[in-house]
């Protein structure tokens, strides 16, 4: 383990280096967030703060993940193939926000576009576990000893669709300062114990560096936050999560672990079917953070209980297994 948190420190600070260099670039070229007009009227003071800072936690895991690759090379097949995919997520984020604050096309990537970059990531990563690594199609059931071997026309669009649904589920959760990364930090640190405690070493060092990428990222990015991760960030991370869920065999975890981006997606569900069926509002905003918002809540109390509860729920899956 000590491997592991050295990889972590490192990621940290790394991470924090880089925003001393990234975030003035990104202000000098005007690259600055802009907030939705029906969102909380507290957001709107938040346009022109830099986004796309994600880039700052791509290029740590980058590096790391070759430095990890390179010391370790008995591990190079599970570090190198996670951190690709996971940058793959983090590339079409950083294309619709190219396109939206340097090009100022407001629109961004559109959905099918963005969401056909999504699916042939996922395609390419679970295609390479499926053929190129003897993980099978096996699926285990937390709190059991039990795992399930899928057949691969059930196996093949389920990994799929746990990939998209997670990063997506990330993308919804960026909403307050500091929240994604808090939520996602923790996430990942669990998944991480759980691969140490099953030997592969290889995604508990990936995972460290994340975590501590995602530390490193915070030092900027908690209220006030002086950087926006962007959907650069958000998708690389919901990338990191998916990508390693899976690996681990254990995708049913981000039921449990997850529970954050998990109950802000059914929040929007809710919200949705609850207008177009019934005509009215369940939520006084979704996602769900935004109704705390407008309920009173602060920022940081938004990401301190979320975070909070986003810890207890990972030590359950981590006793789950």
């Amino acid at each position: 383990m000590l491997t592991e948190v050295l990889y972590l420190i490192a990621a940290f600070v790394i991470t924090a280096i880089l925003g001393k260099i990234i975030i003035p670039v990104l202000k000098k070229l005007k690259v600055g967030q802009s907030e939705r007009l029906d969102g909380p009227r507290s957001h709107l003071k938040k346009r022109g703060t830099p986004t796309m800072g994600g880039i700052m936690m791509i290029i740590t895991i980058l590096v790391l993940s070759i430095v990890a690759s390179i010391i370790n090379h008995d591990l190079i097949h599970i570090i190198l193939p996670v951190a690709l995919v996971s940058i793959g997520f983090g590339l079409v984020g950083f294309i619709d926000d190219f396109k939206k604050v340097v090009l100022k096309n407001t629109d961004g990537l559109s959905p099918k576009l963005k969401l056909l970059g999504q699916l042939v990531v996922s395609v390419i990563f679970v295609l390479f576990l499926l053929n190129y690594t003897d993980l099978g199609t096996a699926i285990k059931i937390p709190f059991t000893d039990i795992a399930i071997e899928l057949p691969k026309f059930v196996y093949i669009p389920l990994m799929i669709l746990v990939m998209l649904a997670t990063t997506n589920a990330v993308n919804l959760t960026d909403g307050v300062d500091g929240l994604a990364g808090s939520v996602s930090a923790i996430i990942i640190a669990a998944f991480s114990i759980i691969a140490f405690r099953f030997g592969i070493y290889g995604i508990s060092i990936f995972g460290a560096i994340c975590s501590g990428a995602c530390c490193g990222f915070l030092v900027y990015n908690f209220h006030k936050a002086k950087v926006m991760m962007g959907d650069t960030g958000s998708l690389l991370l919901g990338g990191v999560i998916s990508s390693i869920a899976i690996y681990l065999q254990n995708p049913l975890l981000l039921i449990i672990i997850a529970i954050i981006p998990v109950v802000e997606t059914l929040s929007v569900i809710a919200q949705v079917f609850s207008c177009t069926f019934f005509g009215k509002r369940i939520l006084k905003m979704a996602p769900l953070h935004h109704h705390f918002e407008l309920s009173g809540w602060r920022e940081n109390r938004v990401v301190g209980v979320f975070s909070f509860i986003t810890l207890i729920f990972s030590i359950i899956g981590i006793l789950a297994v």
